[in-house]
Parts: structure tokens; sequence; C-alpha cells
């Protein structure tokens, strides 16, 4: 389909789609959603000329996959953001099913888009092309073409470049399924974003020590952070555990050290990046002031996504709170940004005693830090519930598919909690980041406010958030 036929379907589907999408009861208050439509992975999360760009997978025309569009926002804070001109459409043969996830570098003083287009063929096949577009004065994007096609050795599952520049390089992790159906991160070099070097396999399954790990790997982003090298991927096909492994698919990171030179990656164990229900295909970027930030995708693709309440409004998905991450002992933690205190709304409520005492508090839009000495539990509009064992915190929602309830655990020393609310969500961070818990919910409008049980003592802050701005 031509360009002009995409942007005139899309126009129509803003103009009757939007009034229908601000009535929703479940609407997000303060998270990136789209106008309308179906968003999933974060792509080209960057700072550049003193803006922060977000780019997202996005099919602005229904609630469901299909041949994704990129999207784009910009913001100067993390907070308040505006709409920019569409990034790119699926109009060329090389990206015909779809312009999937990818990054952004700058280059020559203009951002660059590197991005995977999808190729899917009548027999149920499919390829994949590793695709640039450059930044044009006026916002919008030049497709430039495809770079990488298919490597041999991999069926057509490749994808979700990720780029960075290291001493006068490009270099890329690439998303990829051996012929053998097993996950791989491929890594790449380059000298000018064009010409492309395949070094060899990183990190998959039967490298580094990993058995049997998964049939494809999705998302991969390597970075340096405090001394070492992270490596955050999303391997589809992990058998659940106990009390891991327990979405559909995983998200999680390893901890090691790139060697440039040997194309190696010795790592360490696989950890959860998200202990909730729905987090996935995060990306990160370097800050001008020397942060590593990160959005995820408040979703999980092929479970209950395409039946949630929201569908009905026109729209579904968000992204997660923007997080600042740090290592703690070889632990990834994850903070929400600074930049998000701009949303508290006056000084906030102090409270400190029995758990069973607590005053019923706001929380459709809100935000509690709450320190913990002793067990308790707490009703999130009567929609979920956290539970405190003195061993165990775990989250218990109902399932909106099911009916069921369904429950996520940690387990640690609990020592505080922050807890940011929106309409529809719940981010959990646990002792300063320690671990999270994210997750969509949809509890009923008429009920708005949490409340404590239980023996323990809690000392409570709470505020209420304002609404993000989007322009």
């Amino acid at each position: 389909m031509s360009e002009v036929s995409l942007l005139k379907q899309l126009a129509r589907s803003l103009m009757t789609g939007q009034p229908v999408a601000a009535s929703d009861p479940h609407r997000l208050h303060w998270h990136l959603a789209p106008p309308v439509g179906l968003l999933n992975d974060p792509n080209g999360f960057i700072q550049a000329n003193g803006r922060y760009h977000l780019f997202y997978q996005w099919n602005p025309l229904a609630c469901r996959h299909g041949a994704k569009w990129w999207g784009h926002w910009s913001s100067a804070d993390l907070v308040h953001w505006q709409h920019e001109p569409v990034a790119l459409l699926p109009t060329e043969e090389y990206e015909i099913n779809g312009c999937y996830s990818g990054s952004a570098v700058q280059h020559d003083g203009k951002i660059t888009l590197i991005y995977t287009g999808n190729v899917k063929y009548a027999d149920g096949s499919r390829t994949a092309y590793q695709c640039l577009a450059e930044e044009l004065p006026d916002g919008t994007y030049r497709k430039l073409g495809p770079v990488i096609p298919l490597p041999e050795g991999y069926t057509g599952h490749v994808r979700d470049p990720k780029v960075w520049q290291h001493d006068g390089h490009w270099y890329m992790v690439l998303a990829a399924q051996s012929a053998e159906l097993t996950g791989k991160v491929l890594f790449y070099r380059s000298a000018d974003l064009t010409e492309w070097q395949l070094l060899g396999e990183i990190a998959g399954a039967h490298l580094n020590g990993l058995k049997e790990f998964g049939y494809m790997w999705e998302c991969p982003d390597l970075f340096p952070l405090d001394g070492q090298d992270v490596l955050i991927c999303c391997p589809q096909g992990l058998a659940a555990e106990q009390y891991r492994y327990l979405n559909l698919y995983q998200c999680g990171y390893f901890t090691g050290k790139l060697d440039y030179r040997q194309a190696e990656f010795p790592h360490g164990e696989f950890r959860e990046l998200d202990l909730g229900f729905e987090f996935y295909a995060p990306q990160t970027t370097e800050t001008a002031d020397g942060r590593r930030l990160m959005f995820g995708w408040l979703g999980l693709p092929d479970d209950n996504e395409l039946v949630q309440p929201t569908i009905k409004y026109g729209w579904v998905n968000s992204m997660t709170c923007p997080r600042e991450l740090s290592l703690r002992d070889g632990i990834l933690c994850q903070q929400p940004v600074k930049e998000l205190q701009q949303l508290r709304q006056g000084t906030g409520t102090d409270w400190q005693g029995s758990a069973e005492q607590a005053p019923e508090l706001a929380a459709v839009s809100a935000e509690l830090l709450i320190d913990v000495s002793g067990t308790f539990s707490l009703s999130l509009r009567d929609e979920a519930t956290l539970d405190w064992d003195g061993e165990c915190l775990i989250l218990t929602r109902r399932n909106w598919r099911t009916g069921e309830q369904e429950s996520r655990y940690w387990f640690g020393s609990l020592r505080s909690l922050q807890l940011l609310l929106d309409s529809s969500s719940l981010e959990l961070f646990i002792n300063d980041g320690e671990a999270c818990m994210t997750a969509r919910y949809f509890p009923d409008p008429e009920k708005q406010t949490l409340h404590f049980q239980g023996a323990g003592t809690v000392s409570i802050h709470h505020w209420l958030l304002s609404a993000c701005v989007i322009e």
C-alpha cells in the first residue's frame, strides 16, 4: 500500500478513534500510550541535541499485531512530551510486512534509525533485512534501504538491531534464531553504518555455559554500566518453574565483560529483569549526564494482550515509566527517573503506624514510598493485592481473560517499597530497585482507593500524581 493511502487511513483512525480512547475509564494518566491502535516495543530511545526521542512499534489502524509503523515522541524532560511526525511506514518491498524494532544513533549531527524490515511469504516462510533511515530537517525520516541481508545459517527470525559506537567503530547486537531453532545474539561491526561484518555469536543457547535456553532471543541491548557490561534480552521458550519464568516469554539480563577483539561475551547467570506480569522488549540509552535510562513495553505478546478491556475503546498497551539503571552487588537495579517527581502534587501525605490502622489512600494516579517492619497486606482497588509474610512478597491480580487469581513472587529481606500507580497499571520497586514487579490491571472505575491490613508497622509517604502532558 502506498504511503499516501496509509496516511489517509491514519488520519481517519485518529479523527474517529481519539475521542473514543479518551473516554476509556482505564485510559492511563501519565504513561505514554498510543493515541489509537496497538503499541508494543520501545524503539530508537536516544537523547540527541538536548531532547529525548522515543520511537515505538505502532499499528494505528487496529488493536492487533500486523505491519508495524514507527511512531515518535520527543521530550526535553521525560515528563512533557510531544508527538512528532510518524517516522516509518511499511511501504517498501523490503519491509512490506512491517518496520520491526530497532535503535537510533547520532551520526553526522543527525539521528539515524536502524530497524528490521520484515517480509513474509505466502508459503509461511519469511525473511528479514536490517535497514537504515536518516533524519531530515523537517523531523521526518528518509529511508536508505537494507544494509544487512539475512545471514546464512539462520531462519527468517533475525531482528531488533541495537547499535552503539566504541573506539571509532559502530557495533550491533542482533536477535536471531539458528537453523537448529535456538535463540542467539549476533555481533556485528561497521566503520560507516552501511558495510557490516558479522563477528560471530556472543550469546545464546549452548554458549557461555548455557544449555537449551529458548528457541528465540528478542530485543538484545548491550551496554557498559558501573565497570561491567550488561546484555538485556528476551528469551522465548523457557520452561516455567515454581517461582520464576512464569510469564509466556521472559525478559532478563546477563552481566559480564565484552571482548571486542575476540567477539566474546563471557557472562554469569540469567536473571529476570522484572518479576511482574507485563514487562517486555526494553531499550536503554545513555544520557548527556551519564545516566543509563530504560523504557520497557508494559505488555506481553501472545498472551492476554488482545483481550484487554481497553480494546473496545480502540487502544491497547503502553510504555513503562522511564527508569534509571545501576549495578549493585551484581544485580541490575531499576528506579524511576528523578524527573518523574515533577508529577507529584504538593508535599504529599505522611503516616506511620500499624498497617491495619493505616488510612485508605487514593490509588488511581499515585505514588507511595513505604518503609516496612513486619508483615502486611495491601489491597489495590480490590483488584490486586500485595502480601508480605516476612520471607516472600506476593503480587496477585485477577486475570482479565479467565477471571482467576494469579501471582508472582519475590524472596528476600524487605526494607522498602516504591509503588507507582496509574489508572490501569502498577509498577513496584523493591529495596530501592533491587527487584521490580510491573503489571496491568483493570479495577472497577468506582474503586479508587488502596488499604492496608496486617500487624506490621508501615511508614508511608503518599502523593497524588498529575497527568503527563502530551502535545
